[in-house]
């Protein structure tokens, strides 16, 4: 089954760009990445650029409606994902657990939607 984990972040509380504290947080990603390729698991994944790079789509009355930046409230921003294919909720977990933004963010575990399951 194929499960998206969602990374959020809150940046007040992320490790600085060109600290050691981010070189760190960044080799800690490096090695997460190389565990779920050597088992096998990571389908696709990628960060985002920032939430100010964001724009929002609706549709209200049958007309299109955009609006810069994420349309969410909250500390926390949408900063990666990955996609990975594991048998269980349980083993999914465990990848997301080597995710280092665990550690001051949250990752969101959601099976995808299968909409042509094998028969």
């Amino acid at each position: 089954m194929k499960y998206m984990l969602l990374i959020y972040n809150n940046p007040s509380e992320q490790p600085e760009y060109g600290t050691p504290e981010f070189d760190s947080m960044m080799a800690d990603y490096f090695a997460a990445n190389e565990q779920m390729k050597e088992a096998g698991v990571i389908r696709e994944g990628e960060g985002l650029q920032g939430i100010e790079t964001a724009t929002s789509l609706r549709i209200k009355s049958d007309k299109v409606e955009t609006m810069d930046g994420p349309f969410a409230e909250t500390r926390e921003h949408l900063g990666g994902y990955y996609v990975i294919d594991v048998p269980d909720l349980d083993t999914a977990l465990k990848y997301a657990a080597l995710i280092p933004s665990a550690k001051f963010g949250t990752i969101e575990v959601r099976p995808l939607m299968d909409y042509n399951p094998a028969d």
